[in-house]
């Protein structure tokens, strides 16, 4: 998955440009919300690829540290010229998150629980609340299931997590790990572990915001 987002990382934003109606209408419903959500907060973002969320929350965030894991995409970001006393730009770990300097009262996780196998989503929460701590805000959203969208669906016998089968403008194809989740799963995954959980499920998109108990 590493290999194929730093290889996609130059087309990575046209995925927020589709010519839908109703995708735009819901991209601009999670802007209005996380904007309002991290209105004055310290930030922590996890997967922040090209930055495409930093520079949609940095209107209105006090401050932000964004990780990546990918160099490429890591490269965009920084280029799109955000206030470096603001906003910074780390490679980075989303299931190590220690090293990361600094203190944050919110964390920003945007197309992301989608990529951790199911598994990992203990392990990965547990480490995420522990770095931003008690009573900080979470704000996540991801895709909804929508067929022919994003490539062919892949299942495999005895496994729990689902693929995305995808082709590169250069011909070659991946597998990429993606799971979806319907209008109850985010609820079941997250409310054990939060306080004043909202969900919102639209037809392309579904986002949370929550308080980390």
């Amino acid at each position: 998955m590493e290999q194929y987002y730093g290889r996609l990382a130059q087309e990575y934003e046209r995925v927020y440009h589709r010519d839908d109606p109703v995708r735009q209408s819901e991209l601009a419903s999670i802007t209005s919300a996380v904007k309002d959500a991290l209105f004055g907060r310290r930030v922590l973002e996890l997967a922040c690829g090209t930055g495409f969320w930093t520079e949609v929350v940095a209107e209105t965030a006090r401050c932000i540290v964004a990780i990546d894991i990918s160099p490429e995409m890591l490269a965009i970001a920084r280029g799109k010229g955000l206030a470096p006393d603001r906003v910074e730009f780390r490679l980075g770990d989303a299931y190590t998150l220690e090293p990361v300097p600094g203190t944050f009262d919110t964390g920003l996780a945007n197309f992301w629980l989608s990529h951790v196998p199911k598994r990992r989503i203990d392990e990965f929460l547990r480490g995420f609340h522990r770095r931003l701590g008690t009573g900080a805000i979470v704000f996540m959203a991801d895709n909804v299931y929508v067929p022919g969208i994003g490539g062919e669906l892949v299942t495999r016998v005895g496994i729990e997590d689902t693929f995305k089968l995808r082709e590169l403008p250069d011909g070659s194809k991946h597998e990429v790990l993606k799971n979806y989740y319907d209008a109850d799963q985010p609820r079941s995954i997250l409310a054990p572990r939060a306080t004043d959980l909202q969900v919102h499920v639209g037809k392309c998109f579904w986002w949370v915001g929550y308080v980390v108990i």
